[in-house]
């Protein structure tokens, strides 16, 4: 028979409003609870706290309950299930930055700059939050407010609204894009079992070929250079090449005197 999915879109949609709920105040935490002192933010902090330590597969109310020293059944008084648990994590953690982008001073270079180097530090102490599927953001206070005080940092210079949250998206790809593959080159080692001198040595075996043949010129150029082994800072490099293009596109936009 056909399936219905009418069910789980409502569950889907249900689920986005409890979220929701929770991160803008909307719903009360219990007046009576298990333990006194246990609230959402603690049951947040000690899941932040866990996920840092171990990533998000570690993540379960159970594990957070033995942290907190309660029951598990306790935590869902507070939060309905783990997904809605990990939205209030994410926009927590945009929190943390929040009271420093407000006092960043300067031009729109030197304010976008800032942005685009907290959230890499972000990414830096929380990686499990390069796990979490950013297609459809939830919107949360914290996150938005993060999202806000980018946009005041190019506002009037010349770009349009379309522009401005562009170039606010471009950056923050970037940023994630390279702190998801340099974090995750971080973590190989552990992950894989495989230093990080095993793993080229196995590779060489089956490219070193290829290179002694003279099939990958460009490669070889660049390899016998030492740029594969260099200190070469990729995120300083992109992030100042991001402002460069932006710089461009402004410099353009402004009025020709005389």
């Amino acid at each position: 028979m056909p399936r219905d999915d009418t069910a789980g879109r409502t569950d889907g949609s249900a689920a986005v409003r409890r979220s929701l709920q929770l991160m803008w105040g909307g719903a009360p935490e219990p007046t009576r609870g298990p333990k006194p002192g246990l609230s959402v933010a603690a049951i947040v902090r000690a899941a932040i706290d866990l996920a840092d330590a171990e990533g998000l597969v570690a993540l379960s109310m159970r594990r957070i309950a033995g942290a907190l020293g309660v029951g598990a059944m306790s935590l869902y008084r507070y939060v309905p299930g783990k997904s809605e648990l990990v939205d209030l994590m994410v926009d927590e953690v945009y929190s943390e930055d929040l009271a420093s982008a407000e006092t960043v001073e300067g031009g729109w270079r030197e304010r976008l700059e800032a942005c685009g180097r907290q959230e890499w530090a972000l990414y830096l102490r929380h990686p499990w939050m390069l796990q979490i599927a950013q297609g459809r953001p939830m919107l949360g206070p914290n996150s938005m407010r993060s999202t806000d005080i980018a946009l005041r940092a190019i506002d009037d210079i010349g770009l349009t609204e379309e522009e401005m949250l562009g170039a606010v998206v471009v950056l923050s790809s970037f940023v994630a894009g390279l702190a998801k593959t340099t974090i995750e080159a971080m973590q190989a080692a552990d992950r894989t079992g495989i230093s990080d001198e095993e793993w080229w040595e196995i590779q060489s075996e089956y490219v070193g070929p290829a290179v002694v043949a003279g099939e990958l010129p460009m490669l070889t150029k660049v390899g016998e250079a030492g740029a594969f082994n260099s200190m070469f800072d990729h995120f300083e490099f992109g992030l100042q090449r991001v402002l460069d293009g932006l710089g461009v596109l402004i410099e353009h936009r402004r009025p020709i005197e005389g």
